[in-house]
């Protein structure tokens, strides 16, 4: 069995960032008396906004640390890279929440964090030396029995 300590650890804190993420959402409607929808209440947007910003990404960056971890093994920089998207992902929301900064370094880091993984991906299917092996294929003669 192949362990992928780095993918999990990255795949169970997104976990448990996706339930405070929808938590926060849950709390804002019902401190606003909003309970389908969102009412059309801006702080309601902006919640829902940052926990589905969170799902649209996350797939992609947990996909891709998955295959690089796979492909190219446990390394620092994989482990750094997967924990900085999570703080990124928690700076966001809270940006979203009016830490204008916040949104803003977190936004930059989900894309960085994407781009690096995506390149680390091509980098090592594409430079990787491969040998390509030819194979011969005979004719077969087909023998009627006697």
């Amino acid at each position: 069995m192949t362990m992928l300590p780095i993918s999990l650890t990255i795949a169970a804190g997104a976990a448990l960032l996706n339930i405070w993420l929808a938590m926060r959402v849950g709390r804002m409607r019902a401190k606003e008396n909003i309970f389908v929808g969102d009412g059309g209440n801006e702080a309601v947007i902006r919640r829902m906004r940052a926990h589905s910003n969170y799902i649209e990404n996350t797939a992609f960056v947990l996909i891709l640390l998955i295959l690089v971890e796979l492909g190219l093994g446990s390394s620092i920089w994989l482990w750094a890279t997967g924990s900085l998207y999570l703080v990124g992902r928690i700076l966001h929301a809270l940006g979203m929440d009016g830490m204008m900064w916040g949104r803003m370094a977190g936004a930059i880091i989900t894309m960085l964090t994407q781009l690096g993984l995506a390149i680390t991906a091509l980098v090592a299917v594409y430079m990787t030396p491969t040998t390509i092996m030819a194979t011969e294929v005979a004719e077969t003669e087909t023998v009627a029995p006697d």
